[in-house]
This record gives structure tokens, sequence and C-alpha cells, in this order.
């Protein structure tokens, strides 16, 4: 039981095994991508290339050969090696440099081969020094993968460093750079696969070595009890919580929950419930046909206007607006809970 919190005397903490790796492990679970492009660019020196800024997508690179510098503004350059990962998770334009200061042609200015729908070759350069690397954009669906990529730094890097971990890593990028090379049949399936694991083996490494990943939401999740507490609304966000039972389920008071959720999350618990539900039907519009209220039932609202209303609150718009034309994508940061 935690020190400086009061749990009435007839209540225990709970028996089960669940930890605290359970609630991030669960928003892990829901970073399932879907490929928006794959492309593997062979450069010669002089080189530099401008990606444009991709709404809603996380971006990485992968280093096969040679070596290259990554700038992305407000961020640090980074000097890419062979078997370096990089991700540009918020989507934002950026630049790939054979040496800093080489002027940069645009992405969608240069020839390109395709290979299929979202496989692509580019081949671009002086003639000098050779870098090869494989690109891809992806984006996410699930609400809790938008909450976490939303936290992530400009970039992150994952370098070889001798360790077990590090090393499965660069077979991995040996693996997908072979797949790359050789083109066979099934390879984007393959290379779309391999990036899944390798992008977020990379937010693992930058949970476990950044100190900003201990801290709000994420931080949250880590918690034994506000991470448990934010799982159950996770799981089972159609249920009619309120403050009192999340607090039971987790064995704090009332008060010293709601306190110690609101101190970590950013946001009162309750408000943290509804925004989740939102997020959820959201998701549901889009990808979806059921109607609405059906989704209200789905989602623990008594009604369909109930639902309507709390929807437009948090999203902006009305929920037969995102049926009826595909909006949607452009509130999504307006959903986000305060971090």
């Amino acid at each position: 039981m935690r020190r400086g919190h009061a749990y009435p005397q007839d209540m225990q903490e709970p028996a089960d095994t669940w930890s605290p790796v359970d609630a991030l492990g669960e928003a892990l679970h829901f970073l399932r991508m879907s490929g928006t492009l794959y492309c593997r660019s062979d450069f010669t020196a002089p080189w530099a290339l401008a990606l444009p800024p991709m709404k809603d997508c996380l971006m990485f690179h992968v280093v096969t050969a040679g070596r290259c510098w990554l700038e992305v503004e407000g961020a640090e350059r980074r000097l890419l090696q062979p078997g370096d990962l990089a991700l540009v998770p918020h989507g934002e334009g950026h630049v790939l440099r054979s040496e800093p200061g080489v002027p940069a042609a645009k992405l969608f200015e240069l020839p390109r081969t395709r290979v299929s729908q979202r496989y692509e070759l580019l081949r671009h350069g002086g003639g000098g020094a050779p870098t090869t690397l494989i690109c891809g954009a992806v984006s996410f669906d699930h609400p809790a993968a938008h909450r976490l990529v939303g936290l992530l730094p400009k970039i992150i890097t994952v370098e070889p460093s001798g360790s077990p971990r590090t090393e499965w890593i660069q077979s991995t990028l040996r693996f997908m750079a072979a797949e790359a090379s050789e083109l066979r049949p099934g390879g984007e399936t393959v290379i779309t696969r391999l990036a899944d694991i390798l992008v977020i083996e990379a937010i693992r490494s930058w949970i476990a070595h950044d100190a900003a990943a201990r801290t709000g939401w994420l931080g949250a999740l880590q918690d034994r009890q506000i991470g448990r507490a934010i799982s159950l609304i996770h799981r089972d966000h159609a249920r009619a919580w309120t403050v009192a039972s999340l607090a039971t389920e987790v064995a704090m008071s009332r008060s010293a929950f709601a306190a110690r959720f609101t101190g970590l999350v950013g946001e009162p618990v309750m408000h943290y419930l509804a925004r989740w539900r939102m997020h959820v039907a959201l998701s549901m519009l889009r990808e979806g046909d059921a109607g609405l209220a059906e989704l209200a039932t789905r989602l623990g609202y008594r009604s369909e206007a109930a639902f309507s209303r709390a929807f437009k609150r948090y999203i902006g718009i009305p929920p037969g607006a995102v049926r009826r034309n595909g909006e949607g994508a452009g509130h999504r940061a307006e959903a986000e809970p305060a971090a």
C-alpha cells in the first residue's frame, strides 16, 4: 500500500497481478500502424532531400549504407550512420542531407519508380559517395496511439550499442535492407511488418531512457493506481464510471484518487473519461457504419441526443458531419486531453 494515501480500513489494495507496466503496454499495443508510403532511397553525394509535412503521420528513416544528416526545425541536427533508426513522430517537414548546407530538392518533385501502391524507389544525387535509406510514413487509428505519439519528442534515434536488444534491432534492420534491395514477392508486406516492430521498439527505448516519459500522461500510466484507473477506462469506456467507483477499483479514497489523477494526468478523471469516449466515437464514425443510436449505447450514453451534444462539445462538429463528409481528422488535436 502506498504511503501518503488514506484508505478505508475495510478496503484492501487489489489482489490481482496487475502491474504498472500493463497500462503502458496496452497503450503500446494500440500502436497499430497503417502504411501511407514506403520508399527505398539511393543517394549519391552531394545530395539533400526535403520531405514535406505529412499530417497525422509518423515518419521514419533507416540508414542501411553511408551516412546523412537529419534536420528538423526546433531540434538538434542528428548524424545518422549505418544501422541507425530515426523517427520524426509528428509528421513535421524535415530535411536529409549528405552534408550541411547542400541545397535540398523537394521529394514530390523528383522522379520516383512506383513498385506498388505504397512502395517506391528513389534515386538522386551528384554521383559521389553513396547512401541508402529505407523511409516510411505511417499513421495510427486508435486514440491511445494518437495520445502517445503526441507526447513524443521531435526526433527519436536508436543507434547500435552492442546490447542484446540493439543487436536484434540491427538484425531486423539488415533483414529489412535485404528485402528492400531484392524486391522479392511479398517484400512490401515484410517491410511494413518489420517497420511496425522497429517503430514500437524505438518508442519503448525512449520511454525507458528519457525522464520526460515519466511525467504527465505517460507517467500516470506507470503509476500503479492511476495507471490501473486509466486502463479500466480504456478497456470499458461504456461502463457508468464515477469518481467513487474508479477509486474503489484502485483501493483509494475518493478525494485522494481525484486529486492524484488530476495531478498526474492534468485533468479531472471524469473529464478524461468523456474525452476518451469521444476519441473512440471519432474512430468508430470514421471507420464503421454503425448508427448514432447504436454508438451512443456502445459508449455508455442513454440517448443519441446526449451523445451528439457531448461529441460536438469535445470534437467541435456534430457526429453526423463526420459520417456524411468524412470530417474529423482536423479536429483530432482539439480532442486531445491536456498533457
